[in-house]
């Protein structure tokens, strides 16, 4: 398919546009649409002036029409939860509903008793206790995380879904406040060897999760972390203290860490050798991916939402990128054949999910809408033809292909990768 760009949409002139859709009533957004869902009768409500209302307590709780929760793949040992994207607002999720990803289970873990051990190819292996960690400058950094099997429900061609929600599909992705201290700090107390360039990050799960990570990349950005959101780790994120690799892959930040070892190669651990890897079509392997490609995903239209009228709707979407900040994200209504770029909400941080959003004047006909992000790299976000003639369909991980979601005619829409294959 030949593709050609639409014209730029200047920031004047979007808010412009905007400005005057809205002002004109015309604007439809996500709470105009038809949700495919049961809907409960409305029921009479006492008039809040007149009743006293609810007191004080130790814990906040949802508003009773407020209760997101997360969609839980299968309860067992090694299972998954995933985020609802689609009904969030801003960057930051929730840390209840941040997405979980267990090998064996959350242990349960007294940070009173917890111990990070750092040491072989230093000069002071150390112990570090809970307290020990908190005596040290703190930083909080604004980061995604993303588990690199994310997507990989919609990847095979021969399967391709169309009863799916953005939950669903890319739900492995949350973005969180982290606090704690940089890992480059630790290594500076402990004192690395010359020759050291990996590290060995151990977690205390019954599955003693187990990453090589580069040396580089510990004294670049790597956090252990203690805080998420203004409060203490979830015990489902790593409680009390976890590994930190701002835009890499979520397996190699390890929870619950216990130890790391300074070394000079890979430790070719299990979790690193007998899966996350990446099969290539040739029939070599792509180890150590770590970092997470430009990427994006429109949460509105999508489904199980039906546009119950033609005219001016607001098309939302998060975009983010491992390597760095996002600088753009376009969007397409005809299938691909033209990109326009959306507008990007404000803030727009490195290695953190962005909202963007673009007005779409949606005539009636059936169509095709997709998003694509670039980063600050020059990376954009390819089609899934272009990742499978560069890595071939066999891959389970790093799927970073277009989102696209189809619009019927009678305004329904459905997850529609399939019918641009």
């Amino acid at each position: 398919m030949q593709e050609r760009e639409g014209r730029r949409v200047s920031r004047r002139a979007w808010l412009t546009t905007t400005s005057g859709v809205i002002a004109a009533g015309l604007l439809k957004t996500q709470a105009d649409a038809v949700k495919l869902a049961a809907q409960e009768a409305p029921t009479s409500r006492p008039d809040p002036t007149k009743v006293i209302g609810r007191l004080v307590s130790e814990l906040g709780r949802r508003a009773p029409a407020e209760q997101p929760h997360r969609l839980v793949r299968s309860v067992a040992p090694s299972s998954s939860s995933r985020t609802p994207l689609q009904d969030l607002f801003g960057i930051i999720t929730p840390a209840d509903l941040h997405f979980e990803r267990h090998h064996a289970g959350v242990p349960d873990i007294l940070a009173e008793d917890h111990e990070l051990l750092i040491h072989g190819m230093v000069e002071r292996p150390t112990v570090f206790k809970m307290t020990d960690l908190k005596r040290f400058p703190s930083v909080s950094r604004i980061h995604f995380l993303e588990c690199s099997g994310n997507g990989g429900g919609v990847y095979n061609a021969s399967r391709m879904p169309t009863d799916i929600t953005p939950q669903m599909l890319d739900g492995l992705l949350s973005t969180s406040e982290w606090t704690g201290v940089t890992l480059a700090t630790l290594l500076r107390e402990v004192g690395v060897r010359p020759g050291a360039s990996w590290l060995l990050a151990e977690g205390s799960d019954a599955a003693v999760m187990s990453r090589s990570i580069p040396l580089e990349k510990a004294l670049d950005d790597a956090l252990i972390a203690y805080g998420q959101n203004g409060e203490a780790i979830r015990p489902e994120q790593g409680y009390p203290v976890r590994l930190m690799l701002p835009g890499w892959e979520g397996n190699a930040q390890v929870k619950w860490l216990r130890r790391i070892e300074v070394t000079d190669r890979p430790t070719m651990t299990r979790d690193e050798t007998s899966r996350y890897t990446d099969p290539l079509k040739d029939g070599t392997a792509r180890q150590f991916s770590f970092v997470m490609d430009a990427k994006s995903i429109i949460t509105f239209p999508s489904y199980p939402y039906t546009l119950p009228d033609r005219g001016w709707w607001e098309i939302k979407g998060l975009a983010w990128s491992g390597r760095g900040m996002v600088t753009r994200v376009d969007v397409s209504t005809d299938g691909g054949r033209s990109w326009v770029p959306a507008e990007l909400q404000p803030p727009v941080l490195p290695k953190a999910t962005v909202r963007f959003r673009h007005l779409w004047n949606w005539d009636g006909r059936e169509t095709v809408i997709l998003s694509r992000a670039v980063d600050e790299t020059g990376y954009t976000q390819p089609t899934v033809q272009q990742l499978w003639e560069a890595r071939g369909e066999r891959t389970s991980y790093h799927q970073n292909h277009q989102r696209a979601w189809k619009v019927a005619a009678d305004g329904a829409v459905t997850f529609g990768l399939g019918d641009l294959l």
